[in-house]
């Protein structure tokens, strides 16, 4: 299956490249009309999935956003490819012409299964390449109405498709694809990245983090204490860029912990009503029993629960309630091992170094956050912070700006950013144009003799 729809969007991409950028631009100007128009059984289809309402809302509009952001740049990240004169040889001219890969395979994840669809396609789509999803087999649903939209398209479904499957279902995908953009966990990342590299296929991994929070003694805690709750407990922690650990300075520490666990007090689950409440669902089968072992390690070595620490079963769906841990050691599972959940670790620091040595102590290096009442301060921490994005006296920035490249560092990914103009360049390869404005050499260049 997944063959014949790669074949059939290969086939028709050079004419959608050839169509010109005013030409996709007009299409997915009418795509954005057709998700207003399907919007509603869309979110529907997603929060089937998810247990949650707003957040899927949030997901349409963020596609709306993403669609306006990318048309508005791509004249200007599509213009003439450059044009010079080479300095080794100057009898040459050259003349740079951006070649977009034909068919841009995408494997989305479950946690924001739009969302993270389109942040690829969007860019692919409109630098000339074709698209094929593969969603989160954990939440497919929205994939229908999703087509539905784009078929009403004309000119859009030929290069723009969906399949829904497994893990056999993705690896068919990257052997189809020319380029394959993966987001999800390190594990299956690693067999993406693997069976990219049999094809010598490009693939661009947005994988997991552990993402740190560094709060200094002179930070604002009312603020940092009120964007670490939404980071670490918002959309349940089910986000790459939630934050799980928390280094705070000594002599704020006790503070910090007794307002952090007074605002995860206050978060309410939707257990009764998908649209009342902060928190929904654990999504993903088996998240729960990752939890509950975090937990049972971190409480086997002494570690302080809190708040939360349970999962709760409600009609067929878990749920676990905001979770704050102190007394926590750097070898803990919980300190190591990304949780996916709304769960966050707090340890003191008696100095910056510490914390820093401490936040940099990880596998991963997604993003970041430092907390400190001196811009000085923190820019001097963040900049040693082994992570791709650091937001400063925020967290999860880069959920909100996308318009700012970015890198994954260690387990996090790999390849080019997806985030700002790098996020549409990535899909196009360079193909320069040598012109020779002297008379070619001759083979006597290369005789051996030239010096007799």
């Amino acid at each position: 299956m997944v063959q014949g729809v790669a074949a059939r969007l290969r086939s028709a991409q050079s004419g959608w490249r050839q169509g010109g950028l005013g030409a996709r631009t007009q299409c997915l100007v009418h795509w954005r009309e057709e998700l207003i128009l399907h919007r509603e059984t869309i979110v529907e289809a997603l929060s089937a999935d998810t247990g949650r309402r707003l957040l899927c809302h949030l997901e349409i509009q963020k596609t709306l956003e993403l669609i306006d952001h990318w048309i508005e740049r791509a004249p200007h990240i599509l213009s003439d490819g450059g044009t010079g004169r080479s300095r080794m040889s100057p009898s040459v001219t050259w003349r740079h012409v951006n070649v977009p890969y034909p068919l841009v395979g995408v494997i989305s994840p479950w946690n924001f299964p739009l969302t993270l669809a389109v942040l690829d396609a969007i860019p692919a789509l409109l630098a000339g390449s074709a698209v094929l999803l593969k969603p989160s087999e954990v939440t497919p649903r929205f994939v229908e109405p999703l087509c539905e939209s784009i078929r009403a398209v004309e000119g859009l479904h030929s290069v723009f498709d969906a399949v829904v499957g497994d893990a056999g279902t993705g690896i068919d995908l990257v052997d189809a694809a020319d380029a394959v953009c993966f987001t999800g966990s390190v594990v299956t990342g690693r067999k993406v990245a693997v069976q990219a590299a049999r094809n010598l296929t490009p693939a661009f991994l947005e994988l997991g983090g552990k993402d740190p929070a560094i709060v200094t003694a002179t930070a604002d805690l009312d603020n940092a204490v009120r964007a670490i709750t939404r980071s670490a407990f918002g959309a349940t922690g089910q986000a790459c860029q939630s934050l799980e650990r928390a280094y705070v300075a000594r002599e704020v520490f006790d503070d910090f912990l007794e307002r952090l666990v007074q605002a995860a007090n206050g978060i309410r689950l939707n257990r009764r009503r998908i649209d009342r409440g902060h928190l929904g669902p654990l999504i993903l089968p088996g998240l729960a029993d990752r939890i509950r072992r975090q937990l049972d390690d971190a409480r086997a070595g002494g570690a302080r629960v809190h708040c939360g620490g349970r999962i709760e079963d409600h009609g067929g769906g878990q749920w676990c309630r905001p979770t704050v841990l102190s007394g926590v050691r750097p070898d803990m599972l919980v300190m190591r091992e990304e949780t996916f959940g709304p769960l966050i670790a707090v340890m003191p620091t008696a100095s910056s170094r510490e914390a820093i040595e401490q936040a940099n102590d990880s596998d991963y290096g997604l993003s970041g956050a430092v907390f400190s009442g001196s811009a000085a301060e923190a820019e001097a921490i963040a900049v040693q912070l082994e992570v791709g994005a650091v937001s400063i006296n925020d967290a999860g920035l880069t959920a909100f700006v996308n318009d700012v490249e970015k890198h994954s560092f260690k387990w996090s990914g790999m390849g080019g950013s997806r985030m700002g103009d790098d996020g549409m360049r990535r899909f196009m390869r360079k193909r320069a144009l040598l012109f020779q404005t002297g008379a070619a050499a001759s083979i006597d260049l290369l005789r051996e003799n030239q010096a007799e």
